[in-house]
């Protein structure tokens, strides 16, 4: 009878502190408007690398990328080639003309400019404009000096000819440089928009057709390795992770449940897993279950 009544009081103190484990973890989103969501990237805190962390977030379905300049929804992640695409709603493109702020990256953000970025600083101030230097001859741009083909086809745009603006306001910055603030301040650079675009879609005389926005480049870290704990975790459906205030890595199963390596036998608790009504029927049971 003694140990029929200890193993009661077992089962019921497992049962109290198991229960409360199961149902405070939240799965990370393996997608965010239709794409995928793989590491270093996540959709919330504990989600992803944590470096990456705080650049990203799923709001209303729609993977937005943050830094001091503003929010800019992803278009697509190459991770194939560790790339991200981003939009800036405020850019000027072929079919619309607009003033806007500019786009900077935080000093110490995990990414850097693709080399295919192109950014083109349009309407900019001949007279008092910091991209231009003054010599004796002439007024030259502090800008790529083999720009002005691309200048030309933006300035033929409906939306941008109907103001117009001489070439020489035009300035092309590749490959992208924004100096060590990493930002670039259309107001103190004295332009009143800019464009920026990733590839001219084979078709470099037709502006209509370029892909518009911005590509970036990052690495999962010094050595771009791919951690191998994190290849185990979403091979077996985890999102890879982090918890602790170490920040040790965890792999976040469908079910819920964190693991330290993957989600081969995460599986077989699913059964064990409780909403909280659920959870409040059992300990009555095993209350009951007790007192007999």
């Amino acid at each position: 009878m003694k140990t029929t009544t200890s193993l009661h009081v077992l089962c019921f103190l497992a049962l109290i502190f198991y229960l409360p484990s199961l149902i405070s973890s939240q799965a990370c989103q393996r997608t965010c408007d239709k794409i995928p969501i793989n590491y270093p990237f996540g959709t919330g805190s504990g989600c992803g690398d944590p470096r990456f962390q705080k650049y990203f977030n799923c709001d209303q379905q729609k993977l937005i990328f943050t830094t001091h300049t503003g929010c800019y929804p992803v278009t697509n992640i190459d991770y194939a080639n560790q790339v991200i695409y981003i939009s800036d709603p405020s850019m000027s493109t072929c079919s619309c003309t607009q003033p806007s702020k500019g786009f900077g990256l935080d000093w110490d953000a995990p990414f850097s400019f693709h080399d295919d970025t192109v950014f083109t600083l349009l309407d900019c101030s001949i007279a008092s404009s910091p991209i231009y230097q003054s010599n004796a001859s002439s007024v030259i741009p502090v800008c790529d000096k083999e720009g002005t083909p691309i200048c030309s086809f933006l300035y033929s745009c409906r939306a941008i000819s109907m103001l117009s603006l001489p070439i020489s306001t035009c300035c092309v910055y590749t490959p992208v440089d924004l100096g060590p603030a990493f930002e670039m301040d259309l107001q103190k650079l004295q332009c009143s928009s800019y464009s920026g675009f990733y590839s001219f879609s084979g078709q470099e005389s037709n502006p209509d057709n370029w892909k518009y926005g911005i590509a970036l480049k990052y690495k999962f870290n010094v050595y771009n390795d791919y951690p191998s704990s994190c290849a185990d975790c979403e091979r077996s459906g985890g999102a890879c992770g982090y918890s602790g205030n170490y920040n040790s890595f965890i792999c976040n199963c469908p079910n819920g449940i964190n693991t330290t390596s993957d989600c081969v036998f995460s599986t077989y608790n699913d059964a064990l897993k409780f909403l909280p009504w659920q959870r409040g029927i059992w300990l009555t049971y095993f209350m009951a279950w007790f007192m007999l």
